[in-house]
């Protein structure tokens, strides 16, 4: 029962581990992101094949997954959802705290019915606290709990992350946090409620930049674009016709990067000898070394420094990133045949196991595409009873 990113995350990251995902939509629009577009993947198949397409937005996160066109609004919907709760063994919902309530799928309703069910809700600001009813998105939480301060250029204004990190870290924390739940039912035999926010997640992911302003007492440092607050060189150089990131992160590296750039001299200058000194000094190296950079293209200075032993990358846009030789090799873009839209290429899971082969099992599904099928042989519905509901709008 989740729309948008953080939920179909998560369930998408269980569904690729072989879990059985019914997604619940909404019977005539569905999960919002469907119109979420363009682009999308036009039609070019099947019968039902009006419409721009299906959005790229959608097909991001909601593989290997069955979708139920549901309006729970209406009684018959809400027995239908009792019912699938006995059957199931996760529950994972992105309402606003205690909106379900009134359709008797709040926790305590739902743990009656099944005591063994983990219930996870996501929000913005979780279960409890004075922000508990606010609506929470992605960006808000960014600027809200300290990431979008401390991202964007040294002397620029704050920018928000280029995907919705939080929402996507929230999403890892949740289907994490049900495999643990999973666990100890095994030993307990109970089922528990799993109260997951946007705004706890983004701050466990501050890190370091949480664990300095607790134990320095002091403001942060602010924003550093490509930059290390007390690391130099490590950031990105313009090059003649891109840029490339170089990591100098030590003195040994420090020292290969000053001899690839053909200025050796720098290792034994008194100014940049040690890190405490390149930091220092951060400004006059940092200039030396984007004079030597600008000299030579990105892949110039790729096949300089391949081998060297210093962490070094070029900053790839995304259509580069998707066609990268080793995201390829590393079996990250697969194709795959949608019942509409025909053959469409997603993003794989990215973990791989010796013995279990987790994956792309089925496309995305077309909203409602399983409705019978989840009635019928998951609730035991008749041809006829599901027919009814469809006529009076409660399925679709």
């Amino acid at each position: 029962m989740t729309r948008v990113l953080a939920g179909p995350y998560c369930t998408q990251i269980l569904g690729d581990l072989g879990a059985d995902v019914i997604k619940v939509e909404h019977p005539t629009r569905g999960d919002d992101t469907r119109a979420w577009g363009p682009p999308y993947a036009k039609y070019v198949q099947g019968e039902h094949a009006e419409g721009p397409g299906e959005s790229a937005y959608y097909l991001a996160v909601n593989r290997n997954k069955k979708s139920l066109g549901l309006s729970f609004a209406h009684p018959a919907g809400v027995d239908i959802l009792h019912r699938l709760v006995k059957e199931c063994d996760v529950l994972v919902e992105n309402y606003l705290p205690g909106s379900l309530g009134k359709y008797a799928m709040d926790y305590a309703t739902v743990a009656k019915i099944n005591p063994g069910l983990i219930y996870a809700s996501i929000t913005g600001y979780g279960q409890t606290g004075p922000y508990r009813d606010r609506a929470g998105y992605d960006v808000m939480v960014e600027a809200e709990m300290g990431l979008m301060h401390i991202t964007g250029a040294r002397d620029g204004p704050p920018v928000k992350v280029g995907v919705a990190v939080t929402d996507l870290t929230t999403g890892l924390y949740t289907s994490n946090s049900i495999m643990a739940a999973l666990l100890s039912r095994i030993k307990s035999g109970k089922g528990q409620h799993i109260d997951v926010s946007l705004s706890d997640c983004q701050v466990a992911t501050l890190a370091n930049i949480a664990s300095s302003a607790l134990i320095s007492g002091e403001k942060d440092s602010g924003r550093w674009g490509t930059s290390h607050p007390s690391i130099v060189p490590y950031k990105a150089f313009k090059t003649s016709d891109g840029d490339i990131l170089l990591g100098g992160g030590n003195d040994r590296l420090f020292g290969i990067l000053a001899t690839k750039v053909g200025k050796p001299e720098w290792i034994t200058d008194e100014k940049f000898k040690t890190n405490a000194k390149r930091v220092e000094h951060r400004n006059v190296l940092e200039k030396f070394i984007e004079n030597e950079t600008k000299k030579r293209s990105t892949q110039e200075w790729l096949e300089i420094l391949e081998g060297c032993g210093m962490p070094y990358a070029a900053i790839n846009d995304i259509q580069a990133t998707m066609s990268h030789e080793h995201v390829l090799a590393r079996g990250m873009v697969q194709e795959v045949e949608h019942p509409t839209c025909g053959p469409i290429k997603l993003v794989n899971t990215p973990v791989k196991y010796s013995v279990s082969t987790p994956g792309i099992r089925t496309p995305p599904p077309t909203l409602g595409q399983h409705t019978d099928e989840i009635l019928k042989e998951t609730l035991g519905l008749s041809l006829e009873e599901i027919d009814d509901l469809r006529s009076e709008g409660v399925v679709a």
